[in-house]
């Protein structure tokens, strides 16, 4: 029976796209749903699935899974021959570490910087919170790259877990042209190339609608 993973819009939701781009990177097989965050079904429908009323949810027969981390481990442990995370005891268990805490953390740059792939690149004025917040998570990536990274041009070397957590966040720096140093920006483009990265940036490109919230300039929207 092949998977389904219900998500929302992909312009706009950063938690779909973790679980999403992981099952691409490691060639899963899946269907997907497709639900616009504001549409009035969406918490209907959503409930059918899952007891937490958000996306994202997989479908694994019988099995629902919700919340972005807890799908990818469990499709990484459905598919263990994927690799999702990295082989080494160490650097799986400091993954996992760096993936728990961009799961729990990072609200400032979340809400100061939503998450929009179809917003032309410009800066945003960034608060100290949200500065301390980039501050981390280029940290986070440069001693990846420096203890782990060998072998690739992603966290753990292969793209996997970690680099599918973090991507929305360079979706953000992206978006919002936030200065990183020479090496996150050489890890951020190494995502920006992935065929995963492409093939939902594209889709995200065709959708059509427009959530307020989601649009820090609103009433205007600008789209690339």
């Amino acid at each position: 029976m092949t998977l389904k993973l219900v998500i929302g819009n992909k312009n706009y939701s950063s938690w779909s796209m973790r679980p999403w781009i992981a099952m691409k990177i490691a060639g899963i097989a899946f269907d997907e749903r497709v639900i616009s965050l504001d549409d009035p079904a969406f918490k209907s429908e959503i409930y059918k699935l899952t007891p937490a009323g958000k996306v994202p949810v997989l479908i694994d027969g019988d099995r629902h899974i919700w919340e972005s981390l807890a799908i990818i481990e469990y499709v990484a442990e459905k598919f263990p021959t994927a690799m999702l995370w990295p082989t080494d005891g160490g650097a799986r268990a400091h993954a996992r570490v760096i993936c728990a805490e961009m799961h729990a953390g990072f609200a400032p740059l979340r809400r100061h910087c939503a998450m929009n792939m179809m917003r032309p690149p410009s800066k945003r004025e960034l608060p100290p919170e949200v500065q301390s917040d980039v501050t981390r998570i280029e940290q986070i990536w440069t001693d990846c790259r420096a203890r782990f990274g060998e072998g690739g041009a992603f966290l753990f070397g292969a793209a996997g877990a970690a680099d599918a957590m973090f991507a929305p966040v360079v979706s953000r720096f992206h978006t919002y042209d936030i200065a990183v140093g020479p090496e996150p920006r050489a890890y951020m483009e190494a995502v920006m190339m992935l065929p995963a990265w492409s093939e939902w940036e594209k889709a995200a490109r065709q959708e059509t609608w427009v959530l307020p919230r989601g649009e820090i300039d609103w009433p205007n929207v600008s789209r690339a």
